[in-house]
């Protein structure tokens, strides 16, 4: 199993999963995938979407003020 990293702060809704689908996608199963991205759209919508795709949310952190961690499984 390894571990991936994905920064989206900069981006907005629909891309932030849209890149975190594309990532995910080149994962083998098993593997985490650990996301930086910020408050409001993206940090309700990526975990859920995700969590709807059949991928786990094993945690999420606040890293700093506006910027969280949110670690997937595939």
């Amino acid at each position: 199993m390894s571990a991936y990293n994905l920064d989206i702060t900069k981006d907005r809704c629909p891309m932030t999963f849209v890149k975190t689908k594309l990532k995910l996608e080149e994962l083998e199963e098993g593997d985490t995938l650990e996301i930086l991205l910020t408050t409001g759209e993206p940090l309700n919508n990526v975990p859920r979407t995700a969590t709807e795709q059949g991928f786990t949310v094993v945690e999420t952190t606040l890293v700093r003020e506006n910027i969280h961690k949110v670690v997937i499984r595939k």
